[in-house]
């Protein structure tokens, strides 16, 4: 049934969307809703967000002012339409946030479209949505019956008793909602939630994530969100105490407090340096990382802090590669230009990363036909006084870090 994620979408339709903010040069905040809402569901995120961000909310396929496909979908086909709005809007990349349904086609975007994500923000969704049956269960009540006859019981799990004895207006209206949803769309993207499994994507992104549960959330509970947090490597959870499934609006205003920092913080320069130390300290191990910042002056500072943001927080950060090919190109270039001293220190910080020598050996070899046999010859000597001195074959410590050099501002 459907497409495989590798097969990608089998069609698009047009989506329907609001635009509200600044008008030029904001970046662009794009929000994607629950299954059976539309995207008057984001108002309070809207009005916090829209002083400083383009925010563009979206009505997903077959809900909202967006037309359905006239049959089953997939994930993919739900992600391939935003990914052809936002080509259609001429962004190349945005800040990603999505609950619930819309939370899965963010996982999916940010997993096989990494460059067009700056920031992911995933409220109230899960990596696997139970068991197949029971949506399939659901799609086939809702083309019987339509979605009337499961209105009440889904908005029971959008939000706790207790906001909802208090808020009668609102559990009608969003009871109104549900009911307004197309029966074909609805339950064509049961079908879709029937048939997906993210939990093995969930490492494939690279965007920085902010997670949010909400406590009494009967249907994608805070274990859910938590695989998502643990899967995937640079993420924080945050679970909210009342809320249940529509966290966005039950606790609008933490939700859109926790959203605008998470972007701001990836927005700036302070950002780009947290970034870079991260991803530093990361492929270089933190007692290198750490020598280094201690013998760091006045004078050596402002270049620290430039290859810090720029090398580490925005070239070894860009989503188009992984560390691991990162390190080959740079074990390459640095044979290939005859840099002994860098080359050196990134044969140990990969060695202590876990690189097989065979893995290193592979990169010089190839590196001799295309750089000249000189230089790989000096490569395979730094490589094998580092094994030989048991680099990889040990823990960490501050004398297996490399040279003795107390400044790393020319690395890459």
């Amino acid at each position: 049934m459907g497409t495989t994620a590798a097969e990608g979408p089998r069609s698009t339709v047009e989506l329907a969307y609001r635009v509200t903010g600044p008008a030029a040069n904001a970046p662009t905040v794009v929000l994607l809703g629950s299954l059976g809402s539309h995207r008057s569901m984001w108002d309070p995120q809207v009005a916090a967000l829209s002083p400083e961000y383009e925010v563009l909310a979206v009505d997903l396929r077959g809900h909202g002012e967006s037309p359905g496909s006239g049959g089953d979908c997939t994930i993919a086909d739900l992600a391939g339409d935003v990914l052809a709005l936002l080509d259609r809007l001429d962004h190349a990349s945005v800040h990603l946030v999505g609950l619930s349904l819309g939370g899965a086609v963010a996982q999916h975007i940010a997993a096989y479209a990494p460059t067009r994500v700056r920031t992911l923000s995933l409220l109230c969704t899960a990596a696997k949505f139970g068991e197949p049956r029971n949506w399939l269960d659901r799609a086939a009540a809702v083309r019987a019956e339509g979605t009337g006859s499961i209105a009440g019981a889904v908005v029971a799990r959008w939000f706790t008793t207790g906001l909802a004895e208090r808020d009668a207006d609102l559990i009608a209206r969003s009871r109104a909602m549900v009911e307004a949803t197309s029966d074909d769309g609805y339950a064509a993207c049961c079908t879709a939630l029937a048939e997906w499994d993210g939990r093995a994507d969930l490492a494939r992104i690279v965007a920085p994530t902010l997670v949010i549960a909400g406590a009494q959330d009967p249907a994608t509970t805070p274990g859910d969100l938590r695989l998502i947090a643990d899967g995937i490597a640079n993420s924080t959870l945050h679970v909210l105490d009342p809320a249940a499934h529509l966290a966005s609006v039950e606790q609008a205003g933490p939700v859109s407090a926790l959203i605008g920092a998470h972007i701001a913080g990836h927005c700036g320069r302070a950002a780009a340096f947290e970034q870079g130390m991260r991803v530093r300290r990361a492929v270089l191990g933190d007692s290198h990382v750490d020598r280094t910042v201690a013998g760091t002056t006045d004078f050596t500072e402002p270049f620290q802090d430039f290859i810090t943001r720029t090398a580490w927080g925005d070239i070894w950060s860009r989503p188009g590669l992984d560390h691991h090919t990162r390190r080959l190109l740079t074990l390459a270039v640095l044979t290939a230009v005859g840099n002994n001293h860098e080359l050196d220190m990134h044969i140990r910080a990969a060695l202590r990363a876990g690189l097989p020598p065979a893995e290193l050996a592979e990169v010089f070899l190839h590196t001799a036909v295309y750089a000249g046999v000189p230089n790989s010859n000096l490569a395979f000597g730094l490589g094998k006084a580092a094994l030989a001195e048991g680099v990889g074959s040990r823990p960490v410590d501050a004398t297996a870090a490399g040279p003795t050099d107390t400044e790393e501002s020319h690395r890459p």
